[in-house]
């Protein structure tokens, strides 16, 4: 497990979504302020349900964020969007998959307690996983009102969050139909954390972290 405090240069990232859009919602602010912010930065971006016009929109995102990482790994599957805990012993074989060759220092997941079934089963299996690594929740704002009350923070450089923002806007076409899918609930989410931690800005992403080594 990573030993928070201590100082690091380097940083390995799994970042794990269901959706093809949930990693960028979820986290691409702290992975685009990690990855200015260490001197090299390794990244393995896992996505389940990514098929045509969805998976083109996954590839495109991931290689536009991560350009500046040492390293950057798209792992995408096709298994049926809403239907992923009908797939669970498959779901496992592709997390078992990724376990055998990622190390990572940190892995970004879905929360355990996310509404959502597809969201809930990656944060479910990323545990059953990952027995001994760093693992932070991202959260998603939807429909259900399901936003939980995060313990860890990651205060965003204002021009950080208009990045996350603009990347969101301009790579998920297929989500712009969506009621919630726009610039506002975006910035209105950062700006509650923002509020949470006192952050310069007054704009972060919140995790929930249920375990660390000091």
């Amino acid at each position: 497990m990573l030993e928070l405090g201590r100082g690091r240069k380097r940083l390995k990232l799994l970042c794990i979504g269901a959706h093809s859009d949930d990693i960028e919602i979820g986290c691409g602010g702290a992975v685009l302020h990690w990855l200015r912010n260490y001197e090299s930065v390794e990244v393995t971006w896992a996505v389940l349900c990514a098929s045509g016009a969805r998976a083109r929109e996954a590839q495109s995102s991931a290689r536009a964020l991560l350009r500046q990482a040492a390293r950057a790994e798209v792992a995408l599957a096709d298994f049926p969007d809403a239907h992923l805990p009908a797939e669970f012993a498959q779901v496992k074989a592709f997390a078992s998959s990724l376990q055998r060759r990622v190390d990572p220092d940190v892995i970004l997941t879905h929360r355990l307690d996310d509404r959502h079934q597809d969201h809930r089963l990656i944060g479910e299996i990323t545990w059953q996983t990952w027995r001994d690594h760093l693992i932070l929740e991202y959260e998603i704002p939807k429909y259900e009102g399901d936003l939980g009350q995060p313990n860890l923070y990651v205060p965003l450089d204002a021009r950080v969050a208009r990045r996350k923002v603009r990347h969101l806007m301009k790579h998920f076409a297929s989500q712009r139909s969506k009621s919630w899918f726009n610039e506002e609930t975006f910035f209105g989410l950062m700006h509650v954390r923002g509020v949470e931690c006192r952050a310069p800005s007054h704009l972060a992403e919140a995790f929930h972290l249920r375990k660390a080594v000091l």
